[in-house]
């Protein structure tokens, strides 16, 4: 009997799990396009969502009737309860700490960005300077918003094993330390650690549905070069904490000096200070810049497109680097297409020309052609975008799935 009751347990939260799954990804939904979307009888969805509704969870939107013409009530849509829960999210990078409060529905509440440089965590500890900037969102919001449910925290480096913390990251003094685990424990809610480039693969899925089950490439251009993959719709990297580590492929051999400490990485050519350095022509064994200032680097693109010859160089140079990192790695992947975000992306059509040249080259390409490029000019969106659908999903499957 005991078994019977909890095979029927399991049966009813992954029922519940597919209707929020349906409603994340399509947005709200009347009852029927719910049953057509997940597969469940009329009946089973009518019987789940006046649970989740008497839960709180989800609640009835009534539509405007698009046609005058049409008789009888509005359609009836049901949608996430804005108001169940929030969650934080944190965009943690070499320059900058962007904190965003997101409703159950996901609407943007509230957002604070904090300036970092390579002292910041030298003066305290990542783990304090997170407390403290959510504390201060919390505050900023606490009328109005409703309670948070779990942190996201977006991040530049390798992750160690347990996802607590970083193994690497180009952020001075940030690997090393299990912040990810402290900060859980201090605010007694689930915190988790996620890529960068995993989180560009996810938010390109968000972002464009006719790429959700597509074979993509999203590279992330700027203060690193990162990139994450889908293969048909499923993210690949080492691991659910795992992505590629695209931009520390080795581009030449003994070349330019990375941020990493290896020589002739894509990124010692293809991020901002590989372009600072290139179109300054500082020797390629000089120390990496720890940081370079956006308007610095927005500065060397503005000087590229108005024919500025040593930067137009530099911006062609990161193109190769680019361009041929890709023409390997689609050796063994062979993605339909190629995202460039970042905000390298506005400096594209100066490396374009680099890039299909080094993709020419590469034997897949001539024989299937060369895969679409687009380049993506918002870099926070497809990361921001990634980070809050992990976030409201995960909420979603482990806090609201369950039987109340």
């Amino acid at each position: 009997m005991a078994r019977n009751v909890s095979d029927s347990d399991s049966v009813r939260r992954q029922n519940r799990g597919l209707v929020l799954g349906a409603l994340r990804l399509q947005g709200a939904l009347s009852r029927t396009a719910l049953a057509a979307a997940t597969g469940l009888s009329h009946a089973s969805i009518t019987v789940i969502t006046h649970d989740l509704i008497a839960q709180s969870v989800i609640t009835e939107l009534t539509t405007a009737r698009l046609d005058a013409r049409m008789r009888g009530r509005p359609a009836t849509l049901v949608g996430f309860n804005r108001a169940a829960c929030a969650v934080a999210l944190i965009e943690v990078d070499v320059n900058r700490a962007r904190l965003s409060l997101v409703d159950y529905g996901g609407v943007l509440v509230d957002r604070i960005e904090t300036p970092i440089d390579p002292s910041t965590f030298l003066s305290v500890s990542p783990t304090a300077f997170l407390a403290e900037r959510l504390h201060h969102l919390q505050v900023r919001n606490a009328e109005d918003a409703p309670p948070i449910r779990r942190v996201a925290i977006s991040v530049q480096g390798i992750l160690d094993r347990a996802g607590h913390g970083l193994k690497w990251s180009p952020i001075a003094n940030l690997a090393g330390k299990p912040f990810g685990n402290d900060l859980a424990e201090q605010l007694a809610l689930p915190v988790t650690l996620y890529k960068r480039g995993r989180l560009l693969a996810e938010g390109a899925r968000w972002l464009d549905p006719a790429l959700h089950d597509a074979s993509v490439a999203t590279v992330f251009v700027g203060s690193t070069v990162a990139m994450g993959m889908t293969f048909r719709g499923q993210i690949l990297g080492r691991g659910d904490e795992g992505a590629t580590e695209f931009g520390h492929m080795n581009h030449i051999p003994n070349g330019a000096l990375c941020r990493c400490g290896m020589r002739g990485c894509i990124e010692a050519y293809a991020a901002d200070y590989g372009v600072l350095r290139s179109a300054y022509s500082v020797p390629e064994t000089a120390p990496p810049a720890p940081a370079v200032p956006a308007a610095e680097y927005d500065g060397l693109i503005a000087r590229a497109q108005a024919g500025d010859r040593s930067a137009t160089l530099a911006f062609k140079l990161a193109g190769r680097a680019i361009g041929f990192g890709l023409s390997r790695m689609m050796a063994v992947f062979d993605p339909a297409h190629i995202l460039i975000v970042g905000p390298g992306a506005r400096a594209f059509p100066i490396m374009e020309a680099e890039i299909t040249a080094a993709l020419s080259s590469a034997l897949v390409c001539r024989i299937n052609g060369l895969p679409r490029i687009v380049a993506h000019r918002d870099e926070k969106e497809p990361i921001f975008q990634g980070l809050m659908m992990k976030a409201l999903s995960e909420t979603d499957q482990a806090d609201y799935a369950g039987l109340a």
